[in-house]
């Protein structure tokens, strides 16, 4: 089974998510889609990717939601809902798999696929898409899964926010790199995907994959920053880091364990800030 998230955390990072996309890579996208668009966001979650590139595209489109836990997408029929109407739009549900929501720019229709993505893109509707997306996915992926999906797609694929690997809090601690090397070593373990995960090269090995395949490739940096006042996402940081050097270091307990304590401390004084850098990354075939 693939490794996944649960639904407060993905919460949590969204507003985050939304500030580091790259608008360049985005408005690419958009010009490469036909008028009608249909996306496959695979391993969508809460449907955080939905909620900021639809209106982007501002057209027409139809979106398959992809995702191992069932629970998600149902929080991502929910959130998309709410948050639609919030905003003044009117939503309808034709039938208890598929969501409408009617914009002035048409409609936006999003439907639920429960599927574990280990094999993708074998059982995916290639058939019924004109590009396949994903948000904070590849770094989770193995290698022979990136390779997989650039000889068999003939669409274009997006995949945004990937880990770069240099996670910085600041101001500096004596133990960030201890922490740091163990974090990025449980960045690299098997997450369900047909092999070790990609982590930080996920984008090299993305980009030659898909440049192999005849592939034009673009990538932007999509750096979170997050400031001081961001309390609970420091914290949620700091522990997670904390947690997965726990895993890769149970010798080094003390050391890691008072790093997330003095960590943790700081952000609640409001002295701590992060950034940890992701960058995106757009292929388009060069046929179309």
């Amino acid at each position: 089974m693939t490794e996944s998230f649960d639904a407060d955390w993905l919460e949590l990072r969204e507003p985050h998510d939304a500030r580091a996309r790259s608008i360049a890579l985005a408005l690419a996208l958009s010009e490469a889609l036909p008028a009608r668009p249909r996306l496959l966001d695979l391993g969508a979650g809460t449907g955080s990717l939905f909620r900021w590139l639809a209106p982007i595209l501002n057209r027409p489109q139809a979106w398959t939601l992809v995702d191992a836990d069932v629970t998600l997408i149902e929080f991502a029929f929910d959130t998309i809902a709410d948050r639609a109407v919030s905003v003044g739009f009117e939503v309808s549900a034709p039938n208890k798999r598929t969501l409408l929501v009617h914009t002035p720019s048409g409609a936006w229709r999003v439907d639920g696929l429960v599927r574990d993505l280990a094999d993708a893109p074998d059982g995916l509707p290639l058939e019924r898409a004109d590009a396949v997306v994903c948000t904070a996915l590849c770094d989770l992926v193995s290698r022979s899964w990136v390779t997989r999906m650039a000889e068999e797609l003939q669409l274009p694929f997006y995949s945004a926010l990937n880990v770069a690997g240099d996670a910085r809090f600041l101001p500096p601690h004596p133990a960030d790199g201890l922490v740091g090397r163990a974090f990025r070593r449980d960045q690299g373990r098997d997450k369900g995907f047909g092999g070790r995960a990609l982590g930080p090269g996920a984008v090299g090995a993305m980009a030659a994959a898909f440049r192999e395949e005849g592939y034009a490739v673009a990538t932007a940096p999509s750096p979170w920053r997050i400031g001081p006042a961001e309390t609970r996402m420091l914290m949620e940081l700091a522990g997670g880091h904390a947690s997965a050097a726990l895993e890769q270091l149970p010798r080094g307990r003390a050391a890691v364990q008072a790093w997330s304590a003095a960590r943790r401390a700081q952000a609640r004084r409001g002295g701590l800030r992060a950034v940890v850098g992701h960058t995106d990354l757009l292929a388009l075939p060069r046929t179309r």
